[in-house]
Order: C-alpha cells, then structure tokens, then sequence
C-alpha cells in the first residue's frame, strides 16, 4: 500500500506546468511510479476513499475523460462527468457561479475547455483543486504523463534531447516547459509561424537557466532529430483548427517522422505521440506500432501520473 502523499501539495491548483517547481513535478512522478507498480501487482491503493471528482469536458477527450475516470475510481473515490451541453453553462450561469456551486459537491475539478482564461476563472473562485485537462495553450497533464514515459525508459530525465517535430501548439508548450524545469535539452522544429507561445518560450528560458537545461527553436526536422533521444510529435490541426487543415497540411509537410529522422536519432532513441494519431502525416502507422514507439506506454501513463496528481492535490 502506498503511503499518503506529503501534503504540502494539499488544495494546490493545476493548471500550467510553469506554476509548479521541479520538486513538486517530480514528486508527481514519483508516486505516479509507485501507483503504476502497485496496480501492475495487483494491490490497493484507495490514497482517496470517498472523494468526489467532477469532469467538465467542453471538448472531445478519450484518454483524459477515461484516465481521469478510472483513476479516482482505483484511489478509492468516484467522478461525475459533465459537459457544458447538459449544464447551466450553456444558458449562460458564469464559471463563477459554477465554481462556488461545485466546489460544495465535490473535492476537486477538472476541466477540459478552449480559452486558458476560463481555467484562470474558475480557479480564482473554487475552493478545490481545478486540474487543467487541457486548454488553447497547455495540456499539463500530459507534459506529467510524457516526462514520466521519458523517464522510465532512460533512467533519467536530466541531460535527454527530446525534439519535437510540428506543431508548436499546447502539448508542445507544456512539454517544452516540463523538459525545461527537469534539465532536459528540448528542440523544436516547426515552420515559421507555427512556434511555441512567447510566454511559453519566456517560461521554459527561465526554468532551463535553472536545471541545466536548454531550449532551441529550429526550422529544420533533420537538425532537430541529430542525435536525439526521443522524437516526439502531434497533430498538425488540432481541435478547432479543421478550417486551416490544408494551410496547415502544406506548412508542415517534411516534419512527418520517418525512418529518416530515425536513423538520424541515437540506436536507443523513442518515439511519442500524445494521440490520437492522424497516420500518414505527423506519423505512420508502422512507426507508431514499431519496436521504436514508446506511445502505448506514454497513454497508459496518463493513468498513473494523474493518479498521482489527484492523490497529492486533494485533501
């Protein structure tokens, strides 16, 4: 049985990778490790019995809905999932009110929606955890579940070289700032106009002048893949950009990861998708299902990281 986590993190908001230190990340991961190996054997770990979680999901999810559901099942609690659709929401009740109502049923939030200011929002006014299940410009919880995969599979995160390839968009964002916080050398490649936020560039500066890290912005895929321990990619049009599909489609054609750019990565060198997967662009189906892919780990990871984000954050 896995001991109750410290609680310094009790009550604690999760809503961008940057508002957390690295020892707070880590201790993420660290538990997460411990829940995937109790459950791999078979033994209990209900860290949450009777805690309620509400899911409010205002955009399409698989892994996040069904992580998040399973997982406060297995700590020992139950979720209640909800979409703006079949809420007052959608008739125009403000988050806030939302917030102050919600936080009286359950012990903590997660929230899936478009502008990151609707997260700032209800944040600012519940008295439970809000756990940011993804937004236009970050998706933490699947940085925690990424550097996780990382980890597991080199030992270390302090000194990898992870290039992304794509899209710098929300999962990139908080990728980028993760990697930067635990000493890892992140490289994008993506076209120009197509860059990581200012802001999350500025975030992930900072963090790396501090571990030992490094950020760079490059334009070309082959530069980015030398000698890189992992390559990592997304989509090319997210949720809400499907009327910038073919724009978007010719932008990134030569940033697909390919035999190529793996022959240019280290013999051991990983390949990650956040998923789901659009095969033949960003990715094919040989290489996300080959010897090399590290992707059905990295989903099945989402599970036991963010176990361990609800069992250190709610009380």
């Amino acid at each position: 049985m896995a001991n109750l986590p410290t609680s310094s993190l009790k009550g604690r908001h999760f809503l961008r990778v940057a508002d957390w230190k690295p020892d707070e990340l880590k201790s993420v991961l660290d538990l997460g490790d411990e829940l995937k190996m109790l459950l791999a054997r078979g033994r209990p770990h209900k860290l949450l019995p009777g805690r309620s979680l509400a899911l409010i999901f205002n955009k399409a999810s698989t892994r996040t809905r069904v992580s998040f559901e399973v997982g406060i099942c297995q700590l020992g609690g139950s979720g209640v999932s909800i979409t703006a659709a079949h809420t007052h929401l959608a008739r125009g009740e403000t988050l806030k009110d939302t917030a102050c109502v919600l936080s009286r049923y359950v012990d903590a939030i997660v929230i899936r929606t478009g502008p990151h200011s609707d997260v700032d929002e209800l944040a600012s006014y519940s008295s439970v955890p809000i756990l940011n299940a993804l937004t236009d410009s970050s998706h933490p919880c699947q940085a925690l579940a990424d550097v996780m995969t990382i980890r597991e599979r080199f030992g270390r995160l302090q000194g990898i070289r992870l290039a992304y390839l794509g899209d710098g968009n929300n999962v990139c964002a908080s990728l980028m700032v993760a990697a930067a916080k635990l000493g890892m050398s992140f490289v994008c490649a993506c076209p120009t106009g197509y860059e990581p936020t200012e802001q999350a560039q500025a975030d992930a500066r900072e963090a790396a002048a501090g571990s030992g890290g490094s950020i760079e912005i490059v334009r070309d895929p082959e530069q980015a893949a030398a000698s890189a321990d992992v390559l990592y990619t997304d989509v090319w049009v997210s949720m809400g950009e499907e009327e910038e599909r073919d724009e978007r489609l010719a932008a990134f054609q030569g940033y697909s990861i390919n035999e190529r750019l793996l022959e240019l990565a280290r013999p051991e060198a990983i390949v990650m998708h956040c998923l789901p997967a659009h095969y033949g662009e960003e990715i094919s189906e040989e290489i996300a299902h080959g010897p090399r892919s590290a992707i059905w780990d990295q989903a099945e990871n989402r599970l036991h990281a963010q176990k361990a984000l609800m069992a250190l954050v709610m009380r």
